[in-house]
């Protein structure tokens, strides 16, 4: 009897301190993970008792998402004045389903639970005052953001334009997207419909295309090869074979230009010139000679094969290092076959040229701010972005650098985008035109102005956009890029403050 007594004891004894354990996990070391967390939709409904932080534009003074006061049971709605325009900045904030982008990744802040605040919540909580979230400052500037979406129009697809010496982010459009208002809606029947509908349609617009969709980049992906190229030991000026057709080795397949036939008349051409003009025969033959591995290292010092690890949903641009044969080689090395890239990406790696080599981190929020006084609470740098396994940010040779953006002055002031000049001012680019089931997927990426880049854009248009199968990133994509990268430069591109144009190479 009494050593059943004692098992009972011992067995008490060891639940209840189990319990302590757990309870403890719980409350001390999970307690911010599970606040955190959106299917927590107690914590997500308690947010409404707080008044919740602005998210502003990077002009300072435009509110892209904000708070009013109900009469309901929920004591704030949240509201977007622009609507469409910042859904995948900002994200949205829903009692039923959550939080996304900034309103996820900036949560602490915007409902004024950050660390950094501790000390004014206590003095707020003794003098009897409410709790107010801080207000994010974004990167984002509403000129270039408008721009991005009316040159895109309907089409399916994306933009993103960013600083290449800082990494903010001052545009990120996806289309199509959808109204953060109404997930915002405290009418759950209505939220739930919505959501549902968002969920159910084909062109998936809650996916940020900009950051979380892949597609092959196409001839953009040259500027990759092109840097291998020169990495190897050639030159703007080295001249290379111009076949009309390259048959890939172990094959019986070719690779052809666009258009069929050799570039320029046939005769050797140098990189500058297969660039320009987008050579595939010359492209492919450079893949095959700097070989499947300087490809591959090359292309991860621009930061493929890696998880950005950013504070937006992202997912890494890829080229798969396994069974890379020399086919697939050739086939990579003019972005087709298994090379796969995020608009935000090949923004990056445009950046990097027009920043001396310098990769850098990209970047959506520069500041969090006292709702009060409007000092800052916490600033977020630019930083150098470093690939794993890489000594540094430094993605191709100052030297190499130049080069290439003087190659692709060259494909903007006479090659395949020449949509994308810009009056005064020299601009470099290089189009993509990606074979895709149907119509092909459609890129120009570039910067602007060549000789001290302000702005690095990528665009991508999904199935040729309003062209269909005849679409090519020169006549659909560099449009887009150009009216982007003017409003990045401001209404008077020619301004006193931006240098002179530079020579055009021929």
């Amino acid at each position: 009897m009494i050593g059943s007594l004692r098992r009972v004891a011992v067995t008490v004894f060891v639940l209840f301190a189990a319990l302590f354990v757990n309870l403890n996990y719980l409350q001390v070391i999970r307690a911010a993970d599970l606040a955190e967390d959106n299917r927590n939709t107690r914590g997500l409904i308690a947010e409404y008792d707080v008044r919740r932080g602005s998210i502003i534009a990077g002009d300072g003074r435009t509110e892209l998402a904000r708070v009013e006061d109900t009469d309901g049971t929920l004591r704030f709605q949240r509201v977007y004045d622009h609507g469409e325009l910042y859904a995948h900045v900002t994200g949205h904030h829903s009692f039923i389903f959550g939080r996304s982008q900034v309103e996820q990744a900036y949560n602490e802040f915007l409902t004024g639970s950050g660390a950094e605040v501790f000390g004014r919540n206590l003095t707020d909580l003794l003098a009897g005052r409410e709790t107010v979230g801080e207000d994010v400052v974004t990167t984002v500037r509403p000129s270039v953001q408008t721009a991005a979406r009316d040159a895109l129009g309907a089409q399916r697809g994306a933009v993103v334009a960013l600083h290449p010496q800082t990494g903010a982010i001052l545009a990120m459009w996806s289309n199509p997207t959808y109204d953060p208002n109404l997930m915002a809606a405290h009418e759950p029947a209505a939220v739930r419909e919505y959501a549902e509908a968002l969920q159910a349609a084909e062109d998936e617009p809650l996916r940020n295309r900009a950051m979380a969709a892949r597609y092959n980049p196409g001839s953009t992906f040259k500027i990759v090869t092109a840097a291998a190229a020169l990495a190897a030991g050639s030159t703007a000026d080295s001249t290379f074979p111009n076949p009309a057709e390259l048959t890939l080795p172990q094959t019986t397949a070719t690779i052809g230009n666009f258009g069929g036939g050799p570039c320029r008349g046939g005769n050797p051409i140098s990189l500058r010139q297969a660039l320009i003009v987008s050579c595939n025969t010359t492209f492919a033959q450079l893949g095959l000679d700097v070989g499947a591995e300087a490809l591959v290292a090359q292309a991860e010092r621009f930061g493929l094969n890696t998880d950005l690890e950013l504070e937006l949903s992202t997912v890494p641009s890829v080229l798969p290092a396994e069974n890379l044969d020399p086919p697939a080689t050739a086939q990579s090395a003019i972005g087709q076959r298994d090379v796969q890239v995020t608009p935000l990406q090949m923004a990056m790696i445009a950046g990097a040229v027009g920043n001396g080599g310098m990769l850098m981190t990209p970047r959506i929020v520069e500041r969090v701010e006292d709702f009060a006084t409007g000092e800052t609470v916490q600033e977020f740098p630019p930083s150098a972005f470093v690939p794993p396994g890489q000594p540094d940010a430094r993605a191709v040779s100052a030297e190499h650098a130049a080069a290439l953006r003087d190659m692709m002055v060259g494909v903007v002031s006479s090659g395949t985008g020449t949509a994308a000049a810009i009056p005064g001012v020299a601009v470099a680019g290089k189009t993509g035109t990606a074979e895709a089931e149907g119509a092909p997927t459609v890129w120009f990426v570039g910067l602007a102005p060549a000789e001290d880049p302000q702005v690095a854009v990528a665009v991508v248009v999904e199935e040729g956009g309003t062209v269909g199968i005849g679409a090519t990133g020169g006549g659909v994509a560099a449009p887009i890029a150009q009216a982007v990268m003017e409003a990045a430069l401001g209404d008077d591109p020619t301004d006193p403050g931006t240098p002179e144009p530079s020579e055009p190479e021929g």
